[in-house]
């Protein structure tokens, strides 16, 4: 049994670990995240961790030490026995018990880390994967009280246009200048798209943006609340100074924001991925394999994605397979020296690129409009043969054929297939030619937050809400809904029925509908649930969830039992024998 209990007089300071100031369960049950909470609290000097062996059996003689005095054939009355039994339990006590508990906590720790770096993992990829808003042009608001809501305005390929600071929070208090200020910006540029940071003031700088929408001539523009983890991270970062040398640290976060509503991935990349926060207790487990798991998540997103050539970042570029940070570089260098590439195989004129490297990276690196149209989808230039034989046989023209899936669905992959490339490439190929440079991401949506909900005081149970899927534990998902605080869905209240793994139903950057069944506003705690509200008044012929345990008490342990621990030594020792 693993069992943890408060540090006497840590009560109050050590609120936020409650739930474990006497809490005991089997050490083989215990979940990855209850385990790194209670560790957690114990390197805070909040909780004391025990490893209890056999703890059910009050025999003062524990089942391991019979285990070994039964061994040893020292069950006598002579003194040479009670010696042996004397010794035993005293090897016991000082020595195995302390080495197996420090075994068994060390293999705890283990299997909590690799479950939290999984979790971390896939919330990452969910996020990097989350759908674009597409090349519009946008205003990033980075909402601020006293220091002023700095605004930031981008054209359709990130390009800063305009950025400003404007202060309608106290103590200024100037609304009409903002709204001013905010209106002129959208005339003057276009704008498409207003994202709005969901930190401090969020909600107050999105009333004050909504109450300019609705004064605003159409075509009007849309407003979006977006999450602004690592945005000050990478607003003083190396990266934004040399990419932003003239522009205030704290304008840089604004153009972040609006980045990240336009695409995801393509600022998400600039981010360490630790910073990013939608793990669980990612400060707790080990940095460096954290580092090697979200790195290998970030590369894989965007090589599923894939880059424009011409427009991507070298921090982008750097992601793609067979590329490093020194390649990317070099590419947006030659980029910006000679112009725009007009095809895939202009890029073996970059220094320090070689066919190798051409050959790893290609096929991830899109040309839109250029010289070939292959070149703008997933084909990789080895196989432009193979696609330009798939096209001759429709008797089509390159550009006319590709999306057109009714020209495809009557050739047969298999007469296309030689020595080089077999069926799956084929099909690959056929699927690309029907869709070309598809983009695996969804579909782009926003959640609507209620108005006048705006601070967790606002809640009340029963409240039916839309948010934002921010984070997915294994004992559930976040959802932010317009509070400053997520609210949490247990796994037990995300469907309707059994659920075993959260991310089977929600992923992060999912919208979804609510209803508060908790508010703990003390503890900064909203419970939620995406279940059905199930009428009172209505017949109740629902099948359970969970089947009904056996209630019965199970069968006394004999008295001649070794006790759990003990009765496995024994099995293992007789197999083994």
């Amino acid at each position: 049994m693993l069992r943890a209990r408060v540090v006497t007089g840590k009560e109050e300071a050590g609120a936020k670990f409650s739930d474990y100031f006497d809490h005991a369960e089997r050490w083989a049950k215990v979940a990855g995240h209850r385990a790194m909470a209670m560790m957690r609290g114990r390197d805070e000097d909040m909780l004391s961790l025990d490893i209890e062996v056999d703890a059910e059996v009050t025999d003062p003689v524990k089942p391991v030490e019979r285990l070994v005095i039964s061994a040893l054939d020292a069950q006598g009355p002579g003194a040479g026995d009670a010696w042996l039994r004397e010794v035993t339990s005293w090897a016991w006590r000082t020595r195995l018990r302390v080495s197996l508990s420090v075994d068994l906590m060390v293999e705890l720790r283990e299997r909590a880390e690799e479950e939290a770096i999984a979790v971390f993992a896939r919330n990452l990829k969910d996020l990097l994967l989350a759908a674009p808003a597409g090349a519009r042009a946008t205003m990033g608001l980075d909402p601020g009280i006293r220091t002023g809501v700095k605004v930031a305005v981008i054209d359709a390929t990130g390009k800063v246009l305009d950025t400003e600071t404007v202060y309608p929070f106290p103590p200024r208090n100037d609304v009409m200048g903002t709204q001013a200020a905010l209106k002129h910006l959208i005339a003057k540029h276009g704008v498409q798209l207003i994202a709005i940071g969901n930190g401090t003031g969020s909600r107050e700088t999105e009333k004050l943006v909504l109450d300019l929408i609705e004064r605003l001539p159409a075509p009007k523009p849309t407003k979006v609340i977006v999450s602004e983890a690592g945005a000050s991270v990478y607003s003083a970062s190396e990266l934004a100074a040399a990419e932003f040398p003239n522009l205030d640290v704290s304008l840089r976060g604004a153009v972040s924001i609006a980045r990240r509503l336009q695409d995801p991935l393509a600022e998400l990349v600039k981010i360490e991925p630790k910073a990013i926060g939608v793990g669980q207790y990612q400060h707790d487990v080990d940095q460096y394999r954290l580092s090697r798991s979200l790195d290998g998540v970030v590369e894989d997103a965007v090589n599923a994605v894939g880059v424009d050539l011409n427009t991507a970042s070298a921090p982008l570029l750097a992601r793609i397979s067979g590329l490093g940070s020194s390649v990317a570089e070099a590419i947006v260098g030659y980029r910006d020296a000679n112009g725009p590439f007009p095809t895939r195989k202009a890029l073996l004129d970059v220094p320090r690129l070689g066919q190798r490297t051409f050959e790893q990276c290609a096929g991830f690196l899109r040309i839109s409009n250029g010289a070939e149209p292959l070149d703008a989808s997933s084909v990789h230039p080895e196989a432009y043969g193979v696609a330009r034989k798939i096209v001759a046989a429709c008797g089509r023209d390159l550009r006319s054929l590709m999306g057109d899936k009714a020209a495809l669905a009557g050739l047969d992959p298999t007469r296309f297939v030689d020595d080089r490339f077999g069926l799956p490439t084929v099909r690959d190929i056929f699927l690309e030619l029907e869709k070309p440079g598809r983009d695996p991401r969804p579909a782009f949506k926003t959640a609507t937050f209620a108005e006048g909900v705006d601070d967790i005081k606002h809640l009340k149970p029963g409240m039916q809400l839309e948010g934002t899927v921010t984070n997915v534990a294994a004992f559930g998902a976040f959802v932010d809904i317009g509070v400053h605080q997520d609210g949490l869905v247990h796994v037990s209240q995300l469907a309707d029925k059994f659920v075993r793994d959260p991310h089977t139903v929600v992923k992060a950057g999912d919208v979804v509908k609510v209803r508060v069944v908790e508010v703990d506003v003390a503890r900064k705690r909203i419970g939620l649930t995406m279940r059905r509200e199930i009428d009172a008044s209505a017949p109740r012929d629902m099948p359970r969830d969970k089947p009904v345990r056996n209630q019965q008490r199970p069968p006394q342990q004999p008295s001649n039992s070794l006790g759990s621990l003990g009765d496995r030594l024994s099995e293992a020792m007789r197999k083994k024998r």
